[in-house]
């Protein structure tokens, strides 16, 4: 549940400001994931992520250095963060080049965008409450199910541009 308009520019930074970036249009679909692997590299309960096709991230200052992490799954977990403060801002979860999932916390002022769904919630550490209102999964989902018709119009174009390349 995305709740800025569109009229208002979206951006965000690191924590020491050395790498900011741009967003071109609202996420696509935002997740609250609880996972363990999300609780280590946050240091967190969990992380916000909202997924947005890559092309509509800009860089506008600095240049975000990668960080592979290990997956269960084989699949490379690249994370961009600032060499500086190392603060995460988005990852490219299977290297797929085509798809971010960005670090709501790092977006700038009252942004706006709340979690859409809670993930893996059969990892999540027991003082957390999860909101009555908000879809919640022990672990993932049927994207086809959960998703608004306008957001998976959006994956289906951003795949098939990424396939015509």
């Amino acid at each position: 549940m995305v709740l800025f308009p569109m009229a208002d520019e979206l951006t965000g930074s690191c924590f020491c400001g050395e790498v900011q970036y741009t967003l071109a249009d609202r996420p696509m679909w935002t997740q609250c994931c609880h996972c363990t692997d999300c609780q280590k590299q946050t240091g967190s309960a969990f992380a916000i992520n909202a997924m947005i096709e890559a092309s509509n991230v800009t860089v506008t200052k600095g240049e975000p250095a990668v960080l592979t992490l290990p997956t269960d799954s084989g699949r490379p977990h690249d994370v961009y963060h600032c060499a500086k403060c190392q603060s995460a801002l988005w990852s490219d979860y299977g290297r797929r080049g085509y798809l971010y999932f960005l670090r709501v916390a790092t977006l700038d002022g009252d942004h706006g965008i709340v979690p859409d769904a809670h993930i893996f919630t059969k990892s999540k550490v027991a003082w957390v409450r999860l909101p009555e209102d908000v879809r919640a999964f022990e672990v993932y989902y049927d994207m086809k199910k959960e998703w608004p018709a306008a957001s998976l119009a959006r994956r289906e174009a951003m795949i098939a541009a990424a396939k015509a390349k």
